[in-house]
């Protein structure tokens, strides 16, 4: 068994020991593989694992290694996350490539991405990400604007609002980073209870995916537990 494949089996052992705690299911929480700064070699060790779904934070990145996989993989469908800062002028590959975007951020990425997904593929699914620790360095929606901008994006053709992604501040408490899901779950809640069909909490990454499924994540993105360390050029 490759160091890969046993990490994974480590988190997901992670995962259901969690789902179990919380009374929920282990099947009711996704596990997205964070490939980011991997090459498609990692990638196929951790499919011939049985992983399938991946994010990606760095476009051109992704775009190599979707393009590299199908020769690594051939005839295993993947699916593939967009999990990073989105510009405007990037948002057309995105729509063409990807099946999720977790990171949109304000009303006009959501409307490029609408315009550009080509209709054959079907939605493309959408979290909106959340700033729920106020943090000036992260990108995300306030709570305050979150309810106007969900409804318009709800409407949207070519996408289907799924949830909410958030990252929290980081933190070593356990009772501090269940706070903070807690409050996007809250967030989640009031934007289901206005009629906004979601079925999504994408939350909870390797330093603190326990208390993310404490409070309700259905997908947990977890990179280095899995890959390793990264290294930045």
């Amino acid at each position: 068994m490759s160091s890969i494949a046993q990490h994974l089996q480590h988190v997901q052992q992670q995962i259901a020991q969690a789902a179990g705690q919380a009374g929920r299911a282990p099947s009711s929480v996704q596990l997205l593989a964070v490939s980011k700064t991997f090459g498609p070699e990692a990638v196929a060790e951790a499919v011939a694992a049985g992983q399938r779904a991946f994010g990606e934070n760095y476009l051109q990145e992704a775009l190599d290694k979707i393009a590299a996989l199908p020769a690594l993989v051939p005839d295993t469908p993947l699916q593939w996350h967009f999990i990073g800062p989105i510009q405007s002028n990037k948002t057309r590959p995105i729509a063409e490539h990807f099946d999720w975007v977790h990171s949109v951020d304000r009303l006009k990425i959501a409307q490029r991405l609408s315009e550009q997904r080509p209709e054959e593929l079907g939605p493309l699914n959408i979290c909106l990400q959340v700033n729920i620790s106020a943090e000036a360095s992260k990108s995300g929606l306030g709570p305050e604007e979150l309810p106007e901008v969900a409804a318009q994006v709800a409407q949207l053709p070519r996408l289907r609002l799924r949830g909410l992604m958030a990252i929290p501040a980081p933190s070593d408490e356990m009772k501090q980073q269940r706070a903070a899901f807690a409050a996007v779950r809250g967030l989640y809640e009031q934007l289901r209870a206005g009629g906004l069909a979601m079925d999504t909490l994408s939350m909870g990454m390797s330093a603190d995916l326990e208390a993310a499924v404490a409070e309700g994540a259905t997908i947990v993105r977890v990179g280095s537990a899995i890959f390793g360390a990264r290294h930045y050029a």
